[in-house]
């Protein structure tokens, strides 16, 4: 979904001012922002491996932190696969991802540190987009930044039909919960069959003078 940013914007007509990309992996979608003009750039990774190679691939240019995001603050464990590049790993325990891809196993786990966006300091009117990939944890993620979504007016998420992974929120109830906070989802992409990615715009935005 990433790939149809900049046709995205054209179309709402949004100037996003910043992005904060939770799970970067090793920061794929970092040209992809750059060509749009994002000033702002704010990267959560939370596995030690993938952050050094997130370090490496964007350097001083963007403000990485090496964590988990979700609504508890602390320590948890992830699941950890690396048959697709690490790209699978998740907070959740595995489930349907399983029986969908049963060459990708999540023989280890390690621990990483956790905290809810909204207890994260920067400064939020510099940021107006949100990309989540957090393999089923999204509902989470947005349960500790309810404070952060006032300020937010465009949102990419993974998308799940299927409990891909244990208790994650499908489709519909993620749609349910942004819509508390003013969200539409406006395009969808179920690349993967069971499992997609959806862009949601803030309804009344006036997208000229963003």
């Amino acid at each position: 979904m990433i790939q149809y940013l900049p046709s995205i914007l054209e179309h709402i007509g949004l100037k996003v001012k910043g992005c904060i990309h939770i799970g970067a992996h090793w920061g794929q979608e970092y040209p992809i922002y750059k060509h749009v003009g994002i000033d702002n750039l704010l990267f959560y990774e939370p596995l030690k491996e993938n952050f050094k190679t997130l370090q490496e691939t964007v350097g001083e240019e963007v403000d990485l932190r090496n964590l988990a995001l979700g609504n508890v603050c602390g320590t948890v464990d992830m699941f950890v696969e690396e048959a697709n590049s690490s790209m699978s790993c998740s907070v959740l325990e595995p489930k349907h991802h399983l029986e969908q891809y049963p060459h990708i196993t999540f023989p280890k786990k390690e621990t990483v540190q956790i905290t809810k966006l909204d207890l994260e300091e920067f400064d939020r009117d510099s940021y107006n987009f949100i990309n989540v990939d957090v393999q089923g944890y999204e509902l989470e993620v947005f349960k500790g930044a309810t404070k952060t979504l006032e300020s937010v007016d465009l949102i990419f998420s993974e998308l799940n039909k299927e409990e891909m992974y244990k208790d994650c929120v499908k489709v519909d109830g993620l749609d349910e919960y942004l819509k508390d906070f003013g969200f539409t989802r406006i395009a969808t992409d179920w690349e993967g069959g069971t499992w997609g990615n959806g862009v949601y715009f803030k309804d009344g935005i006036s997208r000229d003078n963003k």
